[in-house]
């Protein structure tokens, strides 16, 4: 080979879910934005194919006489993924993506979380579990907002959920991902995509989530509440796939000692 070639790289395969493949492994939410022009400005900037509709806090039909988020992120050009941000507990959760099934003709692939409390938003499991079993049973694709309790994890996974989504931190905390090791457990034991759920506040955060290994991030503060959010949705498109670019390469490994970029061994002089 010729010194200036370059190897070519293996292309990353996708993010895979509930059996279709999507190029973005970064996932981005719909609120908080100032209009439906910065909603799709953002969106577009972030490179996602993916994106969260909160049913019970967004029109996308519900009500013919106001705009729809639809307008702005149209199906043809994004998969939209209604969640039921809002409800607290299973059976509100249950009825508000039936309600979205109707109103997406039939859509399948859906986000469940079904919040604890109003302060902290953290996800109460027994009610998510509850939720998920049902849901699949109805013939809905469940990617899950989860604590990060790796038991928990495997629960949602026996159930049969298409992918667990586990917080790094509390939701609109932008403290970034607090537990790494029990992410790692996740991952290490995981049969579906885990993607990192809350808790984002810079890119950094995203690219640390893919060098652990996650299969996707999921963001909306991070960006909407940006002060330039149209900048920050690019900035999250690079810093996932840069961490996704990190994990597949294999970083070196940590130790305590020095090791020179330039050996003294077989030095010509």
């Amino acid at each position: 080979m010729n010194m200036n070639d370059t190897p070519a790289l293996k292309e990353d395969a996708g993010l895979t879910i509930a059996g279709k493949t999507y190029r973005s492994r970064l996932l981005v939410g719909s609120g908080k934005y100032k209009d439906l022009n910065e909603t799709r400005a953002a969106t577009v900037a972030s490179g996602a194919d993916i994106i969260t509709v909160a049913i019970r806090r967004v029109n996308i039909g519900q009500d013919p006489n106001a705009p729809s988020l639809l307008d702005a992120v149209p199906p043809s050009e994004f998969t939209i993924l209604p969640n039921t941000a809002g409800c607290y507990n299973a059976a509100d959760a249950v009825y508000t993506l039936q309600l979205a099934r109707e109103l997406l003709g039939g859509h399948k692939l859906v986000k469940l979380e079904v919040l604890g409390d109003e302060k902290t938003l953290f996800p109460n499991m027994p009610e998510t579990l509850k939720a998920a079993e049902t849901l699949v049973k109805d013939g809905f694709d469940v990617m899950v907002y989860c604590s990060d309790d790796p038991i928990q994890a495997r629960m949602l996974e026996d159930i049969g959920v298409a992918a667990v989504m586990p917080l790094a931190s509390l939701i609109g905390s932008g403290m970034g991902i607090l537990n790494p090791w029990n992410l790692s457990l996740i991952i290490e034991q995981a049969r579906v995509p885990v993607l990192v759920d809350a808790g984002v506040g810079t890119a950094s955060d995203a690219a640390i989530a893919m060098e652990l290994g996650c299969d996707g991030v999921l963001m909306n503060s991070a960006i909407a509440g940006a002060r330039d959010p149209v900048r920050m949705a690019r900035a999250m498109k690079l810093a996932v796939e840069a961490g996704r670019e990190a994990f597949l390469s294999g970083r070196i490994p940590r130790k305590f000692t020095a090791s020179p970029s330039s050996p003294m061994a077989g030095r010509v002089a």
